[in-house]
């Protein structure tokens, strides 16, 4: 019993130093959130040759709201195939502001981010080419969208000029389901019911956002703390270095929890010393969380979801694998 009151208290002694580095970190993350989230919807180089490399930049930044929107975007047409799977592959959620709470991980953060962003690059540039040989009969997420969109607006206005008592009614159905679809559509949430489409400030969300990290962090402390103590490190250890070869596998299957708690676990096992550098890689190139969530139900095309899953997968799983076997020693905390 006493040993749980000391797991308690250590767990609450290091969520307490955690907590204010979180507090500033997110509300800095939300400042930049809320700067840019709107300038990347609106982006003429969502489409483009570059969009990959447009996706991995913003999803280094790790805010779950850029996933969530790259999402809709992507489900709207607006955004390139290429340049969601760089978004997924980039974001590493939680991960980044934890280890930035840590000195001793900031090489380790350093290299997490470097990775990733080449991987997202990579992967999204992979992704793109592949998408157009295998739906080759599918709309393109790569078309110019402008000229068809000006196409519809110019028939819509001569079938206006011919028919005018018909079109008005027409016309304003027209208005009435666009309506619809926009209430229905109009606030996109994303973690603590953080709505990522107000353009407002929102000093609630990093205030609730890194009080709820704080208490995943805790929680997951007090749980590992507990386990070690029932099991004994030396059994713990035992089992880590038997389970060895499992580790991305393992970390692919925690990465795909869609909730902020699945990054956190992976960083607080990786600065435990329980986790490989390649395995976190497979991990949080995996985490896409809600945004994944959001694409499914979004995207009414199971064979392109399925597709963007597989491209998080394998990739990540291979890559993950690669840097497990690559001695990283001055990574270790």
């Amino acid at each position: 019993m006493d040993k749980f009151f000391d797991v308690l208290l250590d767990s609450l002694v290091d969520t307490a130093k955690l907590l204010p580095v979180l507090l500033v970190v997110y509300f800095l993350i939300e400042l930049l959130e809320y700067k840019n989230v709107f300038k990347f919807e609106k982006s003429k180089l969502l489409t483009g040759n570059a969009s990959p490399v447009m996706g991995a930049l913003f999803g280094t930044v790790p805010q779950c709201g850029f996933s969530v929107i790259s999402s809709e975007l992507y489900a709207k047409q607006k955004l390139s195939v290429g340049a969601l799977v760089a978004v997924f592959i980039a974001t590493s959620d939680e991960a980044l502001p934890i280890m930035l709470s840590n000195y001793k991980a900031i090489p380790s953060l350093l290299m997490l981010v470097a990775v990733k962003l080449v991987m997202a690059i990579a992967i999204g540039y992979l992704t793109y080419f592949l998408y157009k040989r295998i739906f080759k009969n599918s709309t393109s997420k790569f078309v110019s969208l402008s000229e068809t969109e000006n196409e519809i607006h110019e028939n819509h206005n001569h079938n206006d000029h011919e028919n005018h008592e018909h079109d008005d009614k027409h016309s304003h159905k027209e208005h009435e389901e666009a309506d619809k679809h926009n209430a229905e559509h109009e606030h996109i949430h994303a973690c603590c019911h953080h709505d990522v489409e107000t353009n407002k400030y929102n000093w609630k969300h990093p205030l609730i956002h890194s009080l709820k990290i704080a208490l995943y962090i805790f929680v997951i402390n007090v749980i590992v703390g507990t386990f070690v103590c029932i099991v004994g490190e030396n059994n713990l250890a035992n089992f880590l270095k038997s389970s060895y070869y499992f580790q991305p596998l393992l970390a692919l299957l925690i990465g795909f929890i869609p909730n902020c708690a699945s990054s956190v676990i992976l960083t607080e096992l990786y600065l435990m010393g329980n986790l490989s550098f390649g395995a976190i890689i497979t991990g949080l190139s995996v985490n896409a969380g809600i945004g994944l969530i959001f694409l499914l139900k979004e995207n009414k095309k199971p064979k392109e979801n399925l597709f963007i899953i597989l491209m998080l997968i394998i990739p990540s799983l291979i890559i993950g694998y690669a840097l497990h076997f690559v001695p990283l020693d001055f990574l270790r905390i």
